[in-house]
């Protein structure tokens, strides 16, 4: 079979600049068009199905506000997965660490229900990053004293913190459950916060919960942090080569257990918005099932983990979770919905790739250009190639 052309990936020496920027939208616009043909192939008026999605998510009376609501819980896991995956630590667990945030948040608004919104908010918020912060130093110490890989523990993590949930409300008399009346005893449930406790929201025409504006309130100050001070520094030169790190006095340890305590405190607050915001008690089924965690990684991964570019992000899979939503019913099954929201990611996945690697087609030879190894230019590569190429046609000859 040595006929047939081979297809292989070879990683771009100099991507153009222009790739990298572009290739989210085309994604975007590539799964938009794959997802009309899924749609006309069902039976259904594709211009149709996404005029009524626009409808649902943005221009019906109070739809962009349920967007914003929608968006808001992965707005903040968008953020906290992107300060790990910049510096290439793959937390999976911002489902766990939102959960554990919102059991103390929840604790914390019941307990202190009575002091004024301002205070009550404050002690909400530094109760989630404390949840927070606790789940993600689990794995984070693992990884650092065991070398335990943090993808596994942190989504091991996640299937435990539900439990603990469904515990406290399900099977025990805890602080969580209330227990103030007959019928709360016999069908359990969590408490409900007093509403001078709810979390404020702002706006008329559309209304903007308070943890979206904490969200966006973040991004520049993440942004920042990355970017423009010496602990950014050193993630990009430990995400780069730890060993450099290392060698130019990089705590690289230290390192690793800071970034993913930032980022369990970032999902920490995305538990304490959904209390204090949305559901204004702890529910763990809806908290299990609406997996704001995994959801997370995908809005920071469709912008490349850009936290000002997480605000839209958000926003667009917010619109997207809502549209589908409002317009589930026989004629329109959620499962379509989420065909289309499936391809979106993969053909965004897909475009990461293209940005860094280029396709092949052809029989692989020794006149293929290979990539420079580090610490070599990419001429001496291509010195040492045509070396081993005419080496090999004067043993032929």
């Amino acid at each position: 079979m040595r006929w047939l052309p081979e297809i292989h990936f070879e990683r771009r020496l100099k991507p153009p600049r222009w790739l990298g920027p572009a290739t989210p939208p085309i994604a975007v616009i590539a799964a938009l068009a794959i997802g009309a043909l899924v749609l006309w192939a069902s039976g259904r008026d594709p211009v149709d199905i996404y005029q009524r999605m626009v409808r649902a998510a943005f221009t019906n009376p109070g739809a962009f506000s349920n967007t914003l609501v929608a968006a808001t819980p992965l707005l903040l896991t968008g953020l906290a997965a992107a300060v790990t995956f910049r510096m290439k630590v793959w937390n999976i667990g911002a489902d766990g660490q939102l959960m554990i945030g919102a059991m103390l948040a929840a604790a914390a608004g019941t307990f202190f229900g009575g002091r004024s919104l301002a205070v009550v908010m404050t002690l909400m918020i530094l109760a989630g990053i404390v949840g927070g912060c606790l789940w993600a130093a689990i794995a984070a110490l693992l990884r650092v004293y065991l070398n335990t890989n943090e993808v596994l523990t942190t989504l091991m993590l996640n299937y435990i913190a539900p439990l603990i949930l469904f515990y406290l409300i399900f099977d025990s008399t805890s602080y969580w459950r209330d227990l103030s009346t007959q019928s709360a005893r016999v069908f359990p449930r969590a408490k409900t916060l007093v509403p001078e406790a709810f979390w404020p929201q702002y706006g008329t025409t559309v209304v903007v919960p308070f943890g979206f504006i904490l969200g966006a309130v973040l991004a520049p100050a993440l942004l920042f942090l990355v970017r423009s001070t010496r602990f950014g520094f050193q993630m990009k030169v430990s995400a780069d080569s730890p060993a450099a790190g290392r060698y130019a006095g990089i705590r690289t340890g230290r390192l690793l257990v800071v970034v993913m305590l930032l980022s369990g405190a970032l999902a920490g607050i995305a538990g304490a918005s959904q209390i204090g915001d949305i559901s204004h008690r702890l529910e763990p089924k809806n908290l299990q099932l609406a997996v704001f965690g995994y959801t997370g990684i995908a809005v920071a991964a469709l912008v490349r983990y850009h936290p000002l570019a997480i605000v839209v992000s958000a926003i667009l899979v917010g619109a997207l979770n809502n549209a589908g939503f409002n317009l589930q019913g026989p004629d329109l099954p959620l499962g379509l919905i989420g065909v289309n929201q499936g391809i979106i990611l993969l053909l965004v996945a897909a475009s990461e790739v293209s940005a860094r690697y280029r396709v092949v087609i052809g029989r692989r030879d020794g006149s293929a250009t290979r990539a420079p190894p580090p610490g070599e230019s990419p001429d001496a590569a291509a010195a040492g190639d045509i070396s081993a190429t005419q080496a090999d046609h004067g043993a032929e000859s």
